[in-house]
């Protein structure tokens, strides 16, 4: 997984090293030698696993699709930005912090009581 690009749909084979890699940063990180540019490319779709060939130099729209998948590999890439966020479970999907989980002690009565229960206050009443 790259921690540089989130959306990253293809692993490429660096020319140089012949290892694959998620992007340059990830090369740069991890090898001591600069990346060696060619014209040709070796990608593995992250989808169906399968590895194809790509001519940069005659790059078109239907280029930008997986061929065995046609997974679109060719998007804006997403970068991880800091962000300040209440860590925790959302309560509308888990909400057992909101739920009254008390047991009820032992002498009470099960009945369901309302206000307009006159037997209690009768005598408070006007």
């Amino acid at each position: 997984m790259c921690k540089h690009i989130l959306n990253a749909q293809v692993s490429v084979r660096s020319p140089c090293c012949r290892k694959w890699f998620d992007c340059v940063e990830c090369h740069m990180e991890q090898e001591n030698h600069p990346l060696k540019e060619t014209v040709e490319m070796v990608f593995a779709c992250k989808k169906c696993k399968k590895c194809f060939r790509k001519d940069v130099g005659e790059f078109e729209e239907a280029d930008e699709y997986c061929p065995h998948c046609d997974n679109h590999f060719v998007l804006d890439a997403v970068t991880p930005k800091a962000a300040i966020t209440v860590e925790g479970e959302d309560a509308r999907v888990d909400n057992r912090m909101i739920k009254d989980d008390r047991v009820k002690p032992k002498g009470m009565q099960a009945v369901q009581r309302t206000m307009f229960d006159p037997d209690e206050d009768v005598d408070k009443l006007g």
